[in-house]
This record gives C-alpha cells, sequence and structure tokens, in this order.
C-alpha cells in the first residue's frame, strides 16, 4: 500500500521515516518530495509498505501524531487520477 504522509518537517530525513514506519512492519520504499530547483524539501512524501494490514495499522498510529515539533498526517495515498485538476495562477 503506497501511504501519503504530510505536515512533515522540512529537516526529516528518508531513513528517519523509514525507521518510523518500520515499527509496522516492512517498507519497502519512502519518498519525500523535494523542490526540483532548491532540493527543498516540500512537507509530504510517501511509503510504501508490502502488508496492507500492517500499513492500515501504521496509518492509524501515526495520522495526528507528532514528528520533530510537527503533527504529520497519515492516509492512504490517492492514485494521480483521483487527484482534483489545479487550475494554473494567472
Amino acid at each position: 500500500m503506497n501511504i501519503y504522509v504530510g505536515n512533515l518537517p522540512y529537516n526529516v530525513t528518508e531513513d528517519e521515516l523509514k525507521e518510523l514506519f518500520s515499527e509496522f512492519g516492512e517498507v519497502t520504499t519512502v519518498n519525500i518530495i523535494t523542490d526540483k530547483f532548491s532540493g527543498q524539501s516540500k512537507g509530504f512524501g510517501f511509503v510504501e509498505m508490502t502488508n496492507d494490514s500492517e500499513a492500515e495499522e501504521a496509518i492509524k498510529a501515526l495520522d495526528g501524531s507528532e514528528l520533530k515539533g510537527r503533527n504529520i498526517k497519515v492516509n492512504q495515498a490517492k492514485p494521480r487520477g483521483e487527484r482534483p485538476q489545479r487550475r494554473p495562477n494567472y
């Protein structure tokens, strides 16, 4: 299952996120989204877990929990097609 993790502290690392989610089961990938120009974290990322029931347990336990002073938002990631379209700012 692909899990969205939002409101991340900008200084959190992929290894720290993997360690956090590994308490609930096997983590296959962690990807923190960064700005392509500055390399700075955008404050959200994705964690992929192999077992759906372990992923659900992680979501329930970690949603709203504190990580380095910020309450993180954790839920099942939506496929790209289900996200609302963004309108350009003119």
